[in-house]
């Protein structure tokens, strides 16, 4: 593949660069999904019939996004996945990741915050020119709870709107000032 300006070497380098980023981009697309129950761009993160393991729960991805959705709605007013140290083996169209995580989620009951933390390990491949998750392993290595909360509700604070949803400020273009 060639790159303006670039030939060789440098154009392999420029291409696995390339990778390397829209794979992590789908990572983030992932996480971004789950935490906003945005079906659609969940979905795209993986190829059509994509395999999620999550150890208690196993299926194909749009199996996974119904799983996560409902258990979500039905236990957390909000959540986070934190994705931090992450690395890439390419191997042409195939790829294998770890990225690390860390799970926030806001209780609706008991325990007012949960903390998980732990690894994604995921088998990337490249199709029709486009890299999603064909296979994914999370593996939970701890969990733990903080037991009072340090801010009031997110329904009383100023600011943009919060929403598991489309309506969330991160959807809003171009975003501004919030009007109403």
């Amino acid at each position: 593949m060639m790159f303006e300006g670039v030939a060789g070497a440098e154009a392999e380098r420029v291409r696995r660069m390339l990778d390397r980023q829209e794979i992590l981009d789908c990572v983030h697309r992932c996480c971004r999904g789950v935490d906003r129950l945005d079906r659609e761009l969940l979905l795209s993160a993986y190829h059509p019939g994509a395999i999620d393991d999550h150890g208690v729960f196993r299926g194909t991805v749009e199996e996974f996004a119904d799983w996560a959705f409902a258990g979500h709605r039905a236990n957390h007013r909000g959540h986070h996945h934190y994705v931090m140290n992450h690395t890439c083996d390419l191997d042409g169209d195939v790829a294998h990741t770890e990225t690390y995580y860390i799970f926030v989620g806001q209780n609706r009951t008991g325990t007012p915050v949960t903390l998980h933390g732990g690894r994604y390990v995921d088998r990337f491949e490249r199709r029709a020119g486009r890299w999603a998750i064909a296979y994914r392993v999370s593996l939970l290595e701890w969990v733990g709870g903080v037991t009072e909360p340090d801010l009031p509700p997110v329904e009383r604070r100023p600011g943009g709107v919060v929403a598991r949803d489309r309506t969330d400020s991160s959807y809003a273009r171009p975003l501004g000032p919030i009007e109403g």
